[in-house]
Formats: C-alpha cells, structure tokens, sequence
C-alpha cells in the first residue's frame, strides 16, 4: 500500500485524503482497516475529532495546502494509476 507521493501506507497512520483530480483535501484522519496490497479503495478514515487549540502560525488553510500540492505535482494521481 502506498500512498499518492510514494511512501508506504500503513494502519494507523494520519492521512490526508485528497480528490482524485484537482488535489483537494476532503478528509483527515487516522488509516484504518487497510489491507496491503491494494491502493484503491482500501480501508477507512477515522475523522479526529478533538478539541486542539490552533496558533495559527502553525497552520495551513486547507486551499494553500491544495496549491503547495499541486505545485509539487501531487495533486492528481500517478499515470497509471
């Protein structure tokens, strides 16, 4: 199981899921339920619902994130896949 950029995906990791196409960020939170083998429609995303406080210095909007994406060519999948 890898995910987009290449890396190995792994139950229990903290993801990110983007569209399929433009690169946007529709959920977050912990893989779950994954099989390996397989890197298409294979396990769950549990959302992290909890109360963290937010210095904003430290965060992206979720847009900007979409952009930095697309600028470093993630924002779509692999050709191939």
């Amino acid at each position: 199981m890898h995910y987009r950029n290449g890396r190995e995906a792994k139950n229990g990791d903290k993801v990110v899921k983007l569209d399929f196409s433009n690169g946007k960020v529709v959920a977050f939170g912990v893989l779950h339920d994954a099989v390996p083998g397989n890197d298409y429609c294979n396990g769950n995303i549990a959302p992290v619902l909890t109360g963290i406080g937010a210095c904003m210095v430290d965060c992206l909007h979720v847009d900007d994130l979409a952009e930095l994406l697309k600028q470093a060519g993630l924002d779509k999948r692999p050709v191939g896949k």
